[in-house]
């Protein structure tokens, strides 16, 4: 199974981390593990803070996904960017990249909107459940991305 684009689909120029890397595959899990590591950290800032208050307010489930949705918004955009410059290097049609981006990641959320509070309810902690759950949803993430984020047409 070959991961690079088929010629009339392929980005017009490579992004920095691909001319530097020269293998798509390899560019996009340094930066999906950046992506990651920055979705992850977010995660936990804003578990700290709003999910706290929202833990005691409204219940943990309710601190779960307000956690999850919020962190969710802020990682997207950060992916996008990080996908976007440094591995696809597409130019144009952002807020049309931005929509599939962002519906590969809406059906990565539905999962974890499901399985978080799950595992959080069966007894593990909100931070350790959502590590094993980001293994997962980095794999539908990956396959989404690469058939459908950032391909472009050939130009007639």
């Amino acid at each position: 199974m070959s991961f690079d684009l088929p010629e009339e689909e392929a980005p017009r120029r490579k992004g920095l981390l691909l001319r530097l890397i020269k293998d798509q595959r390899i560019a996009f899990l340094i930066v999906g593990g950046v992506n990651t590591v920055v979705g992850f950290v977010l995660f936990v800032a804003v578990d700290r803070t709003l999910g706290q208050w929202v833990d005691g307010t409204f219940g943990t489930v309710a601190g779960s996904l307000s956690t999850l949705f919020v962190a969710h918004i802020l990682g997207v955009l950060s992916a996008f960017v990080l996908y976007r410059r440094f591995v696809f290097k597409v130019e144009g049609h952002v807020w049309r990249d931005l929509g599939r981006f962002e519906s590969v990641y809406l059906t990565s959320l539905g999962i974890n909107a499901v399985a978080l509070p799950l595992v959080v309810e069966w007894g593990m902690t909100r931070i350790v459940a959502q590590a094993v759950i980001t293994v997962a949803l980095a794999i539908i993430s990956y396959f989404g991305h690469r058939h459908f984020s950032f391909r472009r047409k050939a130009e007639a």
